[in-house]
């Protein structure tokens, strides 16, 4: 297997007596997509927040891009290349999809202001976010309001940002939730497609998106990793089936 982009070794947290995340180990290699499945209340949003640096590890490692990343704050996760997003959008509604992506590109290039040339006719901004739009697939709305593009549409250009921030990893939040299946479908296939840009890792309670897309599938019950593999081993252990998949016997 390839080196690793991302390594987590040993992580946990506790909130008083609640372990919400017991010496977890999980890795993500390029082009892959790695799911981090489990139940209400399995740990899943606590480890991801430990990995993006919003939370702070009781104990254990994180390695991104092989520097430890425990000690750096989520801006500076992001300028490594770690690009995150949300269960709820953190766009500006009242910009266009192509403003959205500008923002991002001029935070890249270091300059916050631009006295000179008006900002939406700045062809050194628009130029490098269209061709992130392109690659999602979001050109053509790229001067519709966020406010009016729909909920998969929002996901895709979530992304866009990340891509233009130069991401080489990403931690997806749950990107199906409030989706109705043709959603889904669209969604599945963009980041089937993504994977090639970045590897994933993706916490989903969509079984069906999952087992269609995942690489490997690492299972969290009560903060421990319960198992950890293939898709199909993930299916047919006993362990899991009783513990997520609903399989009683």
């Amino acid at each position: 297997m390839a080196e690793p982009i991302l390594d987590i070794r040993q992580l946990s947290k506790s909130f008083g007596a609640l372990k919400a995340t017991d010496g977890v180990d999980l890795d993500l290699v390029p082009g892959e997509i790695h799911a981090l499945i489990g139940p209400n209340g399995a740990g899943k949003s606590t480890l991801i927040n430990q990995i993006a640096g919003t939370l702070r590890p009781d104990t254990g490692t994180i390695r991104f891009l092989g520097q430890v990343i425990n000690d750096l704050k989520v801006p500076e996760r992001a300028r490594l290349g770690l690009g995150r997003s949300f269960q709820i959008s953190s766009l500006a509604p009242e910009f266009s999809a192509l403003r959205n992506v500008m923002l991002a590109v001029q935070s890249v290039q270091g300059s916050s202001f631009r006295f000179f040339k008006p900002v939406m006719r700045d062809a050194s901004l628009i130029a490098p976010a269209m061709e992130v739009l392109e690659r999602v697939g979001l050109a053509e709305r790229a001067r519709i309001p966020v406010a009016e593009l729909s909920h998969g549409e929002r996901r895709q250009l979530e992304i866009a940002i990340a891509l233009a921030l130069g991401s080489r990893a990403f931690l997806l939040d749950e990107p199906m939730a409030g989706m109705g299946p043709e959603g889904s479908k669209t969604l599945t296939g963009f980041l089937d497609k993504l994977r090639e840009e970045a590897p994933i890792l993706l916490v989903e309670h969509d079984m069906d998106a999952v087992f269609a897309l995942a690489d490997r599938i690492t299972v969290l019950v009560y903060g421990r990793v319960i198992a950890s593999g293939k898709v199909e081993d993930i299916r047919k252990d006993p362990e899991v089936r009783k513990a997520y998949l609903g399989d009683e016997q």
